[in-house]
């Protein structure tokens, strides 16, 4: 699947009900992904390092959040942008449901302090490794949050498709209450059951998945793990065949600990799950 073509599943809307006012809904998509890699050396691990840094820096991450905003039809008020030392990068955009306009008529972009309420679309990336176990594992965290009739889950299959996790975590929920036009409150303004609706057919054969849902307060989760599991993979700057078999599965139980131990939120000491 093209990253640029990651097709939108959109939330099926309720019967069309004429509101009073503004669509006061709040629906916030908290994405959350791991990348799993194994290296051998203090060397490799640095060079890995680097390399997540280039990749998920905030000129890449603007690129993802933009085109993010672009699927909920939104628009853009203001970006901000922060690359850390000496690993992480985080970036936050403001949005709108509308382009505000200035009293000429003319797009505005400068009255941001008036809609910090409204929108917003952050990622905030987590480089991480334990020394002694050769395991590095890099975490990106992006919320989409959104008010009105737009919907952040319109672009979950495009961040799907942005990162190739081996692990997400999904968490979708609607807050506040809009009001029909006969002053009844509306808690939600479209059909939801699970945030797997929502995702492509062929990204739900790649990976185990679960949902705790509570559905009387639209609050949806769902975590997912790849299925396959390909050691070279996981491997950086050598493969399978320089290491003895001994090697071999020492470090697929060392990766498939972590993986587990990531998807399940417990320290598995003497259990590995498979």
């Amino acid at each position: 699947m093209n990253k640029k073509d990651a097709r939108a599943v959109v939330p099926k809307p309720a019967e069309k009900i004429k509101l009073h006012g503004f669509n006061n809904l709040t629906k916030t998509l908290s994405f959350n992904m791991y990348d799993i890699c194994y290296t051998k050396s203090v060397e490799d691990r640095r060079a890995y390092m680097e390399y997540i840094n280039r990749q998920y820096n905030t000129a890449r991450l603007t690129e993802i959040l933009s085109q993010v905003t672009n699927i909920i039809g939104a628009n853009i008020l203001n970006i901000a942008v922060q690359d850390y030392e000496p690993q992480g990068a985080s970036v936050s955009i403001l949005v709108c449901e509308e382009i505000m306009l200035s009293p000429d008529n003319k797009p505005c972009r400068d009255t941001v302090l008036a809609h910090l309420d409204k929108s917003h679309i952050t990622v905030h990336t987590y480089p991480e490794y334990h020394p002694d176990g050769g395991v590095c594992t890099f975490r990106a965290d992006i919320d989409v949050a959104t008010c009105g009739e737009i919907s952040p889950l319109t672009a979950l299959n495009y961040l799907i498709d942005s990162f190739e996790a081996d692990i997400m975590t999904m968490d979708y929920r609607v807050r506040g209450f809009t009001r029909d036009i006969t002053g009844r409150k509306l808690f939600i303004d479209h059909e939801c059951h699970s945030i797997q609706n929502y995702i492509l057919e062929e990204v739900k054969q790649k990976y185990q998945l679960i949902d705790v849902n509570v559905y009387q307060e639209h609050i949806f989760h769902t975590k997912c793990k790849l299925k396959e599991f390909d050691l070279d993979n996981y491997f950086f700057h050598f493969s399978k065949d320089d290491i003895s078999s001994k090697e071999v599965r020492e470090i697929t139980a060392k990766l498939k600990k972590e993986m587990d131990e990531i998807f399940y939120g417990r320290n598995m000491e003497n259990t590995l799950i498979y």
